[in-house]
């Protein structure tokens, strides 16, 4: 068996998530074969580590604007997408048309119009798209999907989703590029497709309609400045600032030998700083979401997201006519801090504390009962390691039992959420998700979606 061929394009902290594993643990069925960024420092980077401890070897990296000629010139089979949302369309699509199949870190897109080309290049090549949706691969999640799709309450008809951010990893959302809405579609695409696809994935289901409310009351200059927190913006950056050594929303990119070679000293290549304040100004994206999403088949999930609790982690409920299910997920904080998927660590922060996860059934009319959960250990809840075996085992099963792989329909109908609880915002009424994209207008569930 030819090994698969992969290339990258996006080299910031998350592909070390799956470039370490690709050519170490499963380097025997699969070859990486180039690397594209618009930093060569970062790709500098990344071959320091291949020819280092990963015990590899350096790969050819190409600029961003020779995308194209990585393309002709490693042929690649698969083209991994991990750069910033606002690109991946442009990459999906030019990957499609040159014969290669994608998988993209999430989300698919930010908006509807890229949407849409990434669906017509796919219809036109007929080639593959995956979305790295980890969260489903996470066992305590799946256990979830097992107990819905078993009928242990019966048909679920209304779901109730909080997912907390703290000031921990919430804040780092807005220290980077994430705050502008023009490069991640605001928290409602970028962090709430997480979310959103799983409620998608648990429920079987598409949605049809979102109503939604969306505010930004705690980061940004005007918010510091109300709550008498005015001296914590009066820095642009953290790093090298001697007026925030003792800013609790400090990073320091010197203290990491990871945001040294990656961000600190690509910022001459790339002009990104990786630690800015997040009391600024140019803010643009909502720190607190509510929602409410009404499903073809009938089902409604209220939904909403804080982006500055004092700890984090989700609490799900699910409603059926013969019981109910609540889900705990509350694991502590972390943040990406662009290491290895072994060196990944759950950071214990004041009132962040981690209580674990549960779920419990309550049956109509019989005690209720807690759910044995099956051990998870690594990054995500031990999702990243399932996921990349997907991803890269030739031994994993082409077919999953509990439908965990999401193609190129699976993404945008989690995207699509998203773009519409933006747009109900912005228009202060409910929007169609059919207005936007037309997602198989007669499919019902959504494993009728690719």
């Amino acid at each position: 068996m030819q090994p698969k061929r992969f290339a990258f394009v996006g080299t910031g902290g998350r592909a070390i998530s799956f470039i370490e594993p690709l050519v170490t643990q499963y380097r025997v069925h699969n070859e990486l074969v180039g690397l594209c960024d618009l930093s060569p420092t970062r790709m500098a980077y990344y071959n320091r580590k291949l020819a280092g401890p990963w015990g590899y070897h350096a790969v050819p990296a190409y600029p961003a604007a020779d995308f194209d000629r990585m393309l002709r010139e490693t042929k690649p089979d698969i083209v991994f997408v991990c750069s910033k949302d606002s690109t991946h369309h442009d990459y999906i699509v030019r990957a499609l048309h040159a014969g290669c199949d994608v998988i993209t870190e999430k989300p698919l897109t930010i908006d509807a119009d890229k949407c849409r080309a990434i669906l017509a290049a796919q219809e036109a090549t007929g080639r593959r798209v995956r979305v790295a949706f980890n969260y489903r691969w996470g066992p305590f999640r799946t256990k979830v999907r097992e107990l819905i799709a078993g009928g242990t309450i019966g048909r679920v008809h209304s779901v109730n989703l909080e997912y907390l951010l703290d000031t921990n990893h919430g804040a780092d959302y807005f220290r980077r590029w994430h705050a502008h809405t023009a490069e991640s579609g605001t928290l409602l695409v970028h962090k709430s497709t997480h979310h959103f696809d799983l409620v998608n994935w648990w429920l079987d289901a598409i949605p049809a309609q979102v109503f939604a409310f969306g505010d930004l009351v705690f980061y940004g200059r005007k918010n510091a400045e109300a709550r008498g927190d005015g001296h914590l913006a009066a820095y642009p950056r953290y790093t090298g600032e001697p007026r925030a050594k003792a800013d609790p929303f400090r990073l320091d990119l010197d203290k990491s030998e990871a945001f040294r070679g990656l961000y600190r000293d690509a910022e001459a290549d790339s002009g990104y700083l990786r630690d800015r304040n997040v009391f600024r100004d140019d803010i643009d994206i909502y720190d607190q979401m509510s929602l409410n999403v009404r499903y073809r088949t009938g089902e409604v999930l209220t939904y909403s997201l804080i982006a500055y609790s004092p700890r984090e982690g989700m609490r799900v409920t699910f409603n059926g006519d013969r019981g109910r299910i609540e889900y705990h997920e509350f694991i502590g904080t972390h943040m990406n801090r662009a290491v290895s998927p072994g060196e990944f660590t759950i950071e214990q922060k004041p009132g962040a504390e981690a209580e674990g996860e549960w779920i419990r059934v309550f049956p109509h009319f019989k005690p209720s009962y807690l759910v044995p959960l099956p051990p998870a250990t690594g990054a995500h809840g031990g999702a990243d390691e399932i996921l990349c075996r997907s991803f890269f085992d030739p031994a994993a099963p082409a077919d999953d039992p509990w439908g965990r792989f999401a193609g190129h329909e699976q993404g945008a109908a989690s995207i699509l959420v998203g773009i519409a609880a933006r747009e109900s915002i912005r228009q202060n009424r409910p929007i169609n998700l059919a207005d936007l994209v037309a997602l198989r207008p007669a499919a019902t569930r959504l494993q009728n979606l690719v």
